[in-house]
């Protein structure tokens, strides 16, 4: 992956010459000062790690798994968020890992943990490096490893009869899908971060993909998990649903490393399906789009793909990253795009009956062309995001869910925040949303924002989505849909949650983790007097007295 940016390098895109004036000309922006740093100018902290704790490093998984060369230290650097991208273009790696090591089974994780935990060194579990909430930058700390997964990337059973697959947890997601379809199953599991992200991760994270509407979230895809801790192994799932007391999968699942290491992942598949088809339809507004889609997740029939891109998007042409800018050609309206799955004839039967619902709410069919243009773009946004930011643009997303009845509250709440807090400092923005993810009693809006960067673009933007965070609780949605709390979400998420879920969560970190050696910081802040610190005297990682019994 692309150090500086998203994924592979040679299929970064410059933005058509029209679309950078059109940015000028709307949003005001203008080109960078400086180009972005050569990785090799960025300068690194020196590492941290004694002598002692690098050795019993090497002990646990071998010497040459163990590295602290300056590239390898620069790729483990945060996650890819604008944030980070920015820093790491502008050569700010103060927070790069000391060390980056790659465990090869659950036995060699363990050791690692043990190895951190007695030198008080913090741990934090790397997949596919995708994180864009802050969740791969710990906090109080002075030293960390990156916990590098990449190595443990096995199929490791699939079970026919029960229709189960067993992953370790460092496969990437397009290598897991290739392995299911040699068999003629599939994950059915697309998000955005598909090309790069890891079975593990989409578990730590409670990650949704695009087809959620037929497949589930990939939380809801989990029978068993195995969870390496720094107290020992936990072993989850002896059935596909259980009444033997609360749930302990659903603890790890979106846990985000905070817990422990997950090193293998029970997923339940599905038979590849014979045939697809992708369609657009238009709706005149937001409001009547929204209320279509409630309408087939409540009463059916539900497609597997389900988006409505607002007003904005659509004309922007958002759905197709790869052509932006060109939107349709009369791009008054909402844009939705739908997927069905199945053998030709149910796709003919199930399109049938979405075409009378939607016919009779008010939609416009558009054909077949907007939802392939949709499927074969997918996966292109992050690229356009680096492009923007080639050119002087801000270009940064977020997410939440609410019930249908908050959403109209919720959208404008947001879009209000963010185009008030940008204007105010000056880069007005372009604001889109689109509902990606449907359910019958709500739904999730996913915002995409770009303007010019202007001056301090970070602390601009952390302003403004701190406003945003705001808005919205206030309008009763969740701080997060999918892309997980990190340390960019976890002071909204401890209003969501109340003192009294965070003391919760905290015991259980107490009994998974008693040094507070994984992932500090993420999802909640550290009690006071709690985490991983250094002593001025001995220059040792430590825990605090009251944590060492």
């Amino acid at each position: 992956m692309l150090w500086s940016g998203w994924g592979d390098p040679s299929r970064a895109t410059p933005l058509p010459e029209p679309v950078v004036g059109l940015l000028r000309e709307l949003l005001g922006v203008k080109p960078a000062e400086a180009p972005p740093l050569a990785l090799d100018e960025i300068v690194l902290p020196a590492p941290r790690l004694s002598d002692t704790a690098l050795k019993a490093l090497r002990d646990a998984v071998g010497a040459e798994h163990v590295r602290t060369d300056a590239e390898t230290r620069v790729r483990h650097t945060r996650g890819k968020s604008t944030p980070d991208l920015l820093r790491i273009r502008a050569g700010q790696a103060d927070d790069a890992p000391d060390a980056v090591v790659l465990p090869g089974s659950h036995d060699e994780v363990l050791a690692v943990l043990k190895a951190c935990a007695g030198h008080r060194t913090a741990v934090v579990p790397f997949g596919g490096g995708t994180s864009v909430v802050g969740g791969l930058a710990p906090t109080d700390v002075t030293s960390f490893i990156a916990l590098d997964l990449r190595r443990l990337d096995a199929l490791v059973d699939l079970d026919e009869v029960s229709r189960t697959a067993t992953f370790q947890p460092g496969l990437r997601a397009p290598r897991a899908e290739e392995l299911l379809r040699e068999r003629g199953y599939t994950l059915g599991h697309f998000p955005q971060s598909f090309e790069w992200a890891t079975i593990g991760g989409f578990a730590a994270a409670r990650s949704s993909g695009q087809a959620s509407a037929g497949y589930g979230r990939f939380d809801e895809m989990v029978v068993g998990l195995t969870v390496a801790t720094p107290a020992g192994t936990l072993d989850l799932g002896r059935a596909p649903k259980s009444a033997a007391g609360p749930d302990l999968r659903q603890l790890v699942l979106g846990s985000e490393g905070a817990f422990g290491v997950i090193t293998s992942v029970r997923v339940r598949i599905k038979p590849v399906p014979d045939a697809h088809a992708y369609e657009g339809w238009r709706f005149p507004d937001f409001e009547s789009g929204s209320r279509a889609l409630r309408t087939l997740a409540q009463d059916g029939p539900l497609p597997t793909v389900l988006r409505l891109s607002d007003e904005t998007e659509t004309m922007i042409g958002l759905a197709d990253p790869s052509g932006v800018g060109s939107g349709l050609s009369d791009a008054a309206g909402c844009l939705v795009v739908l997927g069905v799955e199945g053998t030709p004839d149910e796709i003919e039967a199930r399109r049938a009956k979405i075409h009378d619902v939607l016919a009779g709410l008010g939609g416009e069919p558009l054909g077949t062309a907007p939802g392939e243009k949709w499927e074969h773009g997918r996966f292109n946004a992050p690229y356009l995001r680096d492009a923007l930011l080639d050119v002087g643009a801000f270009a940064e997303t977020l997410e939440t869910a609410a019930f249908w009845t908050d959403i109209p509250a919720l959208y404008a709440g947001v879009r209000d925040a963010l185009t008030g807090t940008l204007t105010a400092n000056g880069t007005p923005p372009l604001v889109m949303c689109h509902i990606s993810h449907v359910y019958a009693s709500g739904a999730s809006l996913y915002f995409t924002v770009v303007s010019a960067q202007g001056e301090d673009a970070v602390p601009h933007w952390e302003k403004a989505k701190h406003a945003a965070n705001d808005a919205i609780l206030a309008a009763g949605g969740t701080i997060s849909h999918h892309h997980g709390v990190g340390t960019d979400h976890r002071d909204w998420y401890a209003r969501e949650t109340g003192p009294l879920g965070i003391a919760a969560l905290r015991a259980v970190k107490g009994a998974l983790d008693p040094s507070g050696i994984l992932n500090p910081g993420i999802l909640f802040r550290p009690e006071s007097g709690q985490g991983v610190r250094e002593d001025a005297s001995s220059g040792e990682n430590q825990l605090p007295p009251a944590a060492e019994e």
